[in-house]
């Protein structure tokens, strides 16, 4: 459902039966929110720390506005993504020397998932791109991607 254009909440709202929550969806900042029948709420998307919290208390203003008992508590980062492109890597050579940290099935997923860190995995593709996900402070992000980043200057492709 979509709200009228010229209504004070600008937002797009969807009931997904399968999934059992709501995904509510707001422009300014870019987020979306998947609101559980329990009450949690995950707000994913935003691009900055402040950006989060801010869309996290505007999607409870909007649920307020609906008239259900919000409050807002317990908010906290469970999860910063950071993506980069670097240059054409031989995937296959990576994974034989450094099969300790490696996963990779080519068959089942292009990418490969090397354990950077305790609960940091970089997902590693043959273009060159990779993502690093699961830290929790922004300068855990940069600390992986150095560490990668010697690691896969050996593997790259010519």
């Amino acid at each position: 459902m979509r709200l009228k254009k010229g209504s004070s909440l600008k937002c797009t709202k969807k009931y997904n039966t399968t999934f059992k929550a709501l995904i509510m969806k707001i422009r300014k900042p870019r987020a979306t929110a998947v609101i559980h029948k329990s009450g949690n709420v995950v707000c994913l998307g935003a691009k900055r720390k402040e950006d989060s919290r801010l869309a996290a208390r505007r999607f409870a203003r909007i649920v307020q506005k609906l008239g259900f008992p919000v409050r807002f508590l317990d908010f906290k980062i469970q999860n910063l993504v950071g993506t980069c492109k670097t240059f054409p890597l031989n995937l296959e050579q990576l994974a034989l020397a450094h099969h300790e940290q490696c996963s990779y099935e080519p068959e089942l997923f292009p990418g490969l998932f090397y354990r950077v860190a305790p609960g940091i995995t970089a997902t590693v593709f043959a273009t060159g791109k990779v993502n690093l996900a699961g830290a929790k402070e922004e300068a855990e992000i940069y600390e992986s991607f150095d560490t990668i980043s010697q690691i896969l200057s050996s593997f790259r492709r010519w």
